[in-house]
């Protein structure tokens, strides 16, 4: 389970790099939908597509950690989690959005338990192993 988390967050750093990359580039033209928004959600989607970028750093960085943190997991995906939350209430206040953003808030809400669940995994392996070794096993 510890080899699963350090694959997944990477896997979820290195996607949260590049979709934050691709909203700075690429501005209304990343949202579905949104493509005539006009220059201050242009705006405001470049902005938050670098913190995107900063956030994947940050999950990057725990996945290189040796054990990876899982207090730092828990908060990632906690974070993570309430972006989907704040999806659902738009979805409550405004109704159904783009297709895709709805495929998007079923990854938001599925796979903070995921990581939930996995957070102590590296944590774990190692304390076993240094219990392992102390007992001269």
């Amino acid at each position: 389970m510890a080899r699963t988390l350090r694959v997944l967050a990477r896997l979820m750093g290195w996607s949260c790099v590049a979709i934050g990359v691709y909203h700075v580039l690429l501005g209304n033209a990343a949202i579905p939908g949104a493509g005539s928004a006009g220059p201050t959600v242009d705006s405001w989607g470049r902005f938050m597509g670098a913190g995107f970028v900063g956030y994947g750093l940050a999950w990057v960085w725990a996945a290189r950690q040796r054990p990876v943190p899982a207090r730092v997991v828990r908060w990632l995906a906690g974070v993570f989690l309430l972006g989907g939350a704040g999806r659902l209430l738009s979805l409550a206040v405004h109704g159904w959005p783009h297709w895709f953003q709805i495929a998007l808030t079923v990854v938001e809400l599925g796979l903070p338990p995921v990581f939930f669940w996995l957070a102590a995994a590296d944590e774990r392996t190692l304390r076993g192993d240094a219990e392992t070794v102390a007992a001269g096993r």
